[in-house]
């Protein structure tokens, strides 16, 4: 990784406590319960409504979350009578891997299967001094992004909180195993954070729940592509770093690489941008891949800091990672490192990201939620661009 930073990094802050966030009005679940589609205060009412003492939601919560137990038969200070109850009525406490590839550098990628037909990819990334799980949010996208692998697939749906929460007990639970840790989640995977955004405030106060899986607010990034009319709503209800796809300051550029930008142009965005909360020395994260001939000259880069100004921000720059069928090419390596050093001098920190995973498909951009490397099923994306053409601009 190539850094270029003018000053030290924020202090971490401590991690979240689900049970101060305002509770909707309790409705009992259907069965089979997915109990990671609660938070503990549901948890608890549930425990509640079965005729159970409140400590009993507290025990499956630590047995689910920071005991990462896989079953109930696990959770062994519990009655035998009241596991036997707890089983006959529960979903599996964690997805099936359909798939597992390891790259060569470590990163390792899983397909896992969401029980109806639907499957999505999530990824572990291991560090030095950080383990960071890359979760997906929708199975699919509907943003026809070109350069991006997911961006080619129809949204199949909406993934479920449990389903967002089981990817991250998955990896923890298989990484704990190894004596490995998971210490940051970043929402980067398949899909759309911002158009499930219910779900996704859901999971994140569950993965941030300081009394089970305790990912701090700094280890946690939301990452959007600029959806701008959801970004208020979770800059208000999510304590967590924002990062924004961007890849071009040239609205023309841009609305062929982030097709949103057709109906959120990059005024628009600039100004949700300057509306997130923030305080201390908070920054947005901008993502920026470097496309070969498309948005890689010093002048993009001149005019990247021209718009970044007045906004805190970090630029994460991004080799291109090809894909069967992809319509671009990287960057050269000297030309990145040129385009950093504009960027950097202007006094914003810049980041050149390392690709990882590329050679299992699970690098940035590639995730394709398939089996191995089958052909790649491409969505019929020209008709959804054109649909997108006939979205007004805010």
């Amino acid at each position: 990784m190539s850094v270029l930073t003018p000053t030290a990094p924020a202090p971490p802050l401590e991690p979240h406590d689900a049970s101060e966030s305002p509770a909707s009005p309790f409705v009992m679940p259907p069965v089979p319960l997915r109990l990671s589609d609660m938070t503990r205060d549901e948890l608890t009412q549930c425990m509640l409504a079965w005729g159970e003492k409140p400590y009993r939601a507290q025990q499956v919560w630590s047995w689910m979350y920071a005991k990462l137990a896989g079953t109930v038969e696990e959770m062994t200070d519990l009655s035998k009578p009241f596991r036997a109850r707890l089983a006959e009525v529960i979903a599996p406490l964690r997805p099936t891997a359909i798939s597992h590839r390891v790259s060569a550098d470590g990163t390792e990628k899983w397909l896992l299967d969401c029980g109806d037909g639907v499957a999505t990819e999530t990824v572990f990334i291991p560090d030095e001094e950080r383990g960071t799980v890359c979760v997906s949010s929708q199975a699919g996208c509907s943003l026809s992004c070109p350069f991006c692998r997911t961006g080619t697939l129809p949204l199949r749906r909406n993934l479920t909180t449990a389903e967002i929460v089981e990817q991250v007990l998955f990896v923890r639970a298989t990484m704990a195993a190894r004596g490995v840790r998971v210490t940051n989640v970043v929402l980067m995977g398949m899909g759309e954070p911002l158009y499930n955004l219910e779900a996704v405030t859901r999971a994140v106060r569950i993965i941030m729940d300081n009394t089970g899986l305790a990912i701090g607010c700094r280890k946690l990034t939301l990452s959007t592509s600029g959806v701008v009319n959801k970004m208020e709503e979770a800059g208000r209800n999510l304590n967590v770093n924002l990062a924004i796809s961007l890849h071009s300051v040239r609205d023309p550029v841009r609305d062929q690489l982030v097709p949103i930008n057709r109906k959120f142009n990059l005024a628009a965005l600039r100004r949700a941008a300057l509306a997130w909360p923030m305080r201390g020395r908070d920054r947005i994260t901008w993502e920026y891949v470097l496309l070969a001939g498309v948005n890689d000259t010093l002048q993009d880069a001149r005019e990247l800091v021209s718009w970044l100004k007045g906004i805190p921000s970090k630029v994460n720059l991004l080799a291109f990672n090809p894909w069967p069928g992809a319509p671009y090419t990287p960057t050269p390596r000297e030309q990145i490192l040129r385009f950093q050093e504009v960027v950097a001098n202007a006094g914003l920190v810049t980041i050149i990201r390392d690709s990882r995973g590329a050679d299992v498909g699970a690098a940035c951009g590639q995730l394709a939620g398939t089996a191995g490397e089958p052909e790649l099923f491409h969505a019929p994306m020209q008709g959804r661009l054109d649909s997108l053409e006939k979205l007004p601009r805010i």
